[in-house]
């Protein structure tokens, strides 16, 4: 079986002495932490300790499915600034016909916010209407 042309012009020495380095210092870094790091087993050392303040109950906390809300409302958008951003740097190029696109799209980016806000999305608090449902 005949080797394809690209293959024969590639010499595959760099990628063995890179990955032989990699391995190397991934293993020389392992090694030094596991020789130098410290051994001792306090109780003190073994609890959680964030910011400051010594943990109380259990790290198994229920969130409010609103979080999740907010996050996918973040990622969504969060994006339109990408969006606009590209349109910002090739705005002279695209000329009046980007200009109108982008005028669209951030329209239908305000009319879901304004729906999302309509449904109360975005609500957080107790509302009328939420404490009238709960009755």
């Amino acid at each position: 079986m005949q080797q394809p042309s690209w293959l024969a012009d590639m010499s595959l020495w760099p990628f063995a002495v890179y990955l032989s380095l990699v391995g190397f210092i991934t293993a020389a870094m392992l090694v030094l932490s596991w020789v130098l790091g410290q051994r001792h087993h306090d109780r003190s050392t073994d609890s959680p300790y964030e910011s400051g303040i010594v943990s109380e109950g259990s790290a198994r906390v229920r969130f409010s499915a609103k979080f999740y809300l907010v996050a996918m409302f973040f990622v969504i958008f969060d994006l339109e600034a990408v969006f606009l951003y590209a349109w910002a740097v090739a705005a002279r190029e695209v000329g009046w016909t980007g200009y109108w696109e982008v005028l669209i799209f951030v329209g239908i980016l305000a009319a879901t916010l304004a729906y999302l806000w309509r449904v109360g999305a975005l609500d957080w608090g107790w509302t009328r209407q939420t404490a009238i449902k709960s009755r």
